[in-house]
């Protein structure tokens, strides 16, 4: 997102004494989204912004406190890829699902729906 966008959005939760009051968690978001595909330094996206540092650590400690709880959901898709390598195996074939984690281990899924409760409660 252009900072000059984001420098306006923010400017709408700015009260009287210059202090951040009330701001959206859609903003929230996307100063977060700005601050993590920033490739300058700190100091030129504050200047960006047109705040200080100190301003802008208190939105962005939030923004990632939201994020950890899981109130801005997952984002954009992303698309991963994943390669597959045959392993041969002496144990009887597996029907539903297998995935070759790291070191080695072979882990088998039954059902499809396993390898999915599985890989939620591990992200």
């Amino acid at each position: 997102m252009d900072l000059v966008i984001l420098k306006r959005k923010l400017s709408t939760f700015v009260s009287a004494k210059g202090y951040f009051t009330n701001i959206s968690d859609d903003v929230l978001y996307e100063v977060l989204v700005a601050w993590e595909n920033w490739s300058g330094s700190s100091k030129e996206f504050y200047r960006g912004l047109g705040y200080s540092q100190k301003q802008m650590a208190g939105i962005i400690g939030k923004a990632k406190k939201l994020k950890r709880e899981g109130y801005f959901g997952a984002g954009e898709f992303k698309q991963m890829s994943v390669e597959s390598e045959v392993v041969q195996s002496t144990a009887t074939p597996c029907s539903g699902a297998e995935i070759v984690w790291s070191g080695g281990h072979l882990i088998r899924f039954s059902e499809v729906s396993m390898l999915i409760d599985f890989l939620k409660k591990s992200a």
